[in-house]
């Protein structure tokens, strides 16, 4: 970081419930080096992360929490992957999103399951799937955030 400071991670306000069916797949959304004083659109070149752990599930029931760690609010898109086709390799339109054609859910809403407005700082969603062995890219379809490294691929077997 500049000037020898380092980057503060925004504290989480809730949790999701200890019981969610199937497996569960834990991912962390970030902007990194952003501030709580930061917003509208990101620009494009901001650091931004998502980090899923494990990056494997088993077919069937899977449930995504997205824990936003950073201070914009994020989302967690779940999009099938063609077999010629690498995670991060979207094209996004002039709206700096990219098309979520074939979307098989999200998890876009703080301290809630299902879909909203967007994962608030500090704010955890979830999200219940049922996914087919397969590649799938877990993502934020927000204004730019795709373009600045926030999509990860999981590997459904």
């Amino acid at each position: 970081m500049m000037g020898g400071s380092s980057y503060h991670y925004s504290g989480l306000t809730c949790s999701a419930p200890k019981s969610l069916p199937g497996a569960v797949v834990n991912v962390t959304l970030a902007d990194m080096g952003m501030t709580q004083m930061m917003s509208g659109t990101a620009p494009l070149g901001s650091h931004m992360m998502l980090r899923a752990t494990p990056v494997t599930a088993t077919a069937g029931q899977v449930s995504i929490v997205a824990s936003n760690m950073g201070w914009r609010a994020h989302e967690l898109v779940i999009l099938p992957l063609a077999a010629a086709v690498s995670a991060g390799h979207r094209i996004a339109g002039s709206d700096g999103r990219v098309a979520e054609t074939g979307s098989l859910g999200e998890a876009s809403a703080s301290c809630a399951g299902g879909t909203g407005d967007g994962v608030t700082a500090g704010s955890v969603g979830w999200t219940t799937v049922t996914l087919s062995a397969g590649r799938y890219e877990l993502l934020c379809n927000l204004a730019n955030h795709y373009a600045d490294g926030m999509w990860q691929e999981l590997i459904v077997t």
